[in-house]
């Protein structure tokens, strides 16, 4: 025996190997230098550690069997051959030293390529074993040969498989859901789920993300992602939940918009809330819900604040979904969509005594005017929240005014603030004025008004006009749009009278205030103690 090397795997089994059975099959062995050995040079059994060896001491012992066998004796089965593969590139046996010599690599590489018709159970242990071969998995393109088997086996339908999606994820304590359609066939195409949910976040990352590169369905892949987090998220570590939670967001970040609903994202949103996610798993999060924010509830909005906040509700997490929502959604439809949507959370956060104006002004402000037809729900929640807040001043509440379209209350509303006392005169004033302009126009476009046409004519006649020309069937119907509009335009007019009546008052009610600030400020200037009158108040 010539060279004696004593091999150390990881800590796992020492070899005791002869160097030149081992050098013409291995380069690295062929190679090695005085400083990957242990022990002096001129000793005749040198130490060899080798650190990470893809597959372990039993992966070594079949490198070691196929190189004293002369290239022979080792048979590379389904249950070996990924590890064998990612062995033989670390001892660098992809081309043999010696050109006689058989090499390793390719023998693996063939049986290799019979995977897409192993039995499915042998292709899913080659995907656990190349959990712990990357990257050499990676770098020999064993993973890519195991996910094209992969994905070959799923096309096939399992005849009387139970698919894991039969039960509903509603049924788990963490609820998620996509809008992937369950049709039948989507159904039988889901069968493998149970099989791959053992694996690491890591690697149903890599797998997901493989499986979609080669053209997987969209829909298919959301659905595991989500029913992997539902079996593996209860009672996992802190660390684990971040983990799987970080990878499932990122491949659901590459999924066509359809292919994953609100409701699930929501989901997801809930229970990372306690975990700190990297910022940029978060983003994406937030960014995808804010695509997909037309299709919110209330109930999805209101988000528990962060512990320390002192507020009921994340307000700030909502202004993020609302900014992310406006990079995309330019549709009159679903920009109206979160008009709606935004009016009913105004009503909810309002009461928070806890909210500050500034905050609030940021939530009645935040969306264009386009998404609003009507201010209506804005006003009342807008009054609730200066209700609330009894000590804001006139300018606070006026910062507040400023996300009202006066132009687009109704007159109950504007009726209704205009005797108000929370809000500010000037706040009444500007809807007052608005109002006046908006009925001004309603008339102009109706026309003046026109006197009631004649009653129509009794029965006993109206059939002889109706046999003299056929055009008259219509009479008592037109007769009776033009009464309606007549009353209209009268209640119109009336209204339109009164709220002008009370502009005129309150300006009258400003002029007075300013000609006796006027007496007050000169009063105070010349040095009489003139006493002190009571400014006038509204009128009511």
């Amino acid at each position: 025996m010539g060279s004696v090397l004593e091999v150390d795997v990881d800590g796992e089994a020492v070899f005791f190997l002869d160097k030149d059975a081992l050098a013409p099959f291995s380069r690295r062995i062929k190679n090695l230098s005085g400083e990957e050995l242990v022990g002096a040079a001129a000793s005749p059994r040198r130490r060899l550690v080798l650190h990470g060896f893809p597959g372990g001491a039993e992966a070594f012992e079949l490198v070691a069997r196929f190189c004293y066998g002369g290239g022979g004796g080792v048979t590379v089965t389904a249950a070996n051959a990924c590890a064998v593969r990612c062995a033989a590139q670390y001892m660098e046996m992809g081309d043999a030293p010696a050109a006689t010599a058989p090499s390793l690599a390719k023998v693996a590489d063939k049986a290799l390529e019979d995977m897409p018709h192993w039995p499915w159970q042998c292709v899913v242990d080659a995907v656990k074993q190349c959990q712990s071969l990357f990257p050499l998995a990676e770098s020999t393109g064993v993973f890519d040969k195991v996910v094209g088997a992969l994905l070959a086996q799923m096309a096939i339908p399992a005849p009387g498989d139970a698919t894991p999606t039969s039960s509903s994820p509603e049924s788990s304590a963490f609820r998620f859901s996509c809008d992937t359609k369950c049709s039948s066939l989507s159904l039988r195409r889901t069968w493998w789920f149970e099989d791959l949910v053992v694996l690491s976040p890591g690697m149903v990352e890599r797998v997901a993300k493989a499986l979609l590169a080669r053209g997987a369905d969209h829909g298919i892949v959301a659905r595991f992602l989500f029913y992997y987090l539902k079996c593996r998220i209860a009672g996992a570590s802190a660390e684990d939940k971040k983990a799987m939670l970080e990878a499932a967001i990122t491949v659901i970040a590459d999924l066509d918009r359809s292919s994953v609903s609100c409701k699930g994202l929501f989901g997801i949103l809930r229970i990372a809330s306690p975990v700190k996610l990297v910022a940029g798993c978060q983003e994406m999060l937030v960014a995808m819900i804010g695509r997909k924010l037309d299709h919110a509830t209330l109930d999805n909005l209101l988000v528990q604040a962060p512990s320390g906040t002192g507020s009921l509700y994340d307000v700030s997490l909502v202004l993020r979904f609302l900014e992310a929502f406006l990079r995309h959604g330019d549709e009159p439809g679903r920009l109206k969509k979160v008009g709606e949507l935004m009016d009913l959370y105004l009503a909810e956060v309002a009461p928070d005594p806890s909210l500050r104006p500034a905050r609030f002004v940021e939530l009645a402000t935040a969306l264009p005017a386009a998404a609003r037809d009507c201010h209506d729900a804005l006003y009342r929640a807008i009054d609730v929240y200066f209700q609330v807040h009894g000590r804001l001043t006139d300018d606070e509440k006026m910062k507040i005014c400023k996300g009202i379209n006066y132009e687009k209350l109704s007159p109950e509303c504007c009726k209704h603030l205009a005797t108000n006392s929370g809000f500010p005169t000037r706040a009444a004033v500007q809807a007052l004025a608005s109002q006046h302009t908006v009925l001004k126009g309603i008339i102009r476009h109706s026309g003046p008004l026109k006197p009631a046409s004649p009653p129509p004519p009794p029965a006993a006649h109206r059939e002889s006009y109706d046999d003299a020309d056929g055009d008259n069937n219509g009479q008592v119907v037109l007769y009776a749009s033009r009464l309606e509009l007549t009353l209209e335009n009268q209640n119109l007019k009336s209204l339109l009278d009164s709220m002008h009546w009370r502009v005129m008052e309150l300006e009258k009610v400003c002029s007075r205030m300013k000609t006796q600030m006027t007496k007050m400020k000169a009063s105070r200037r010349g040095g009489g103690a003139a006493a002190a009158r009571s400014l006038p108040r509204m009128c009511s």
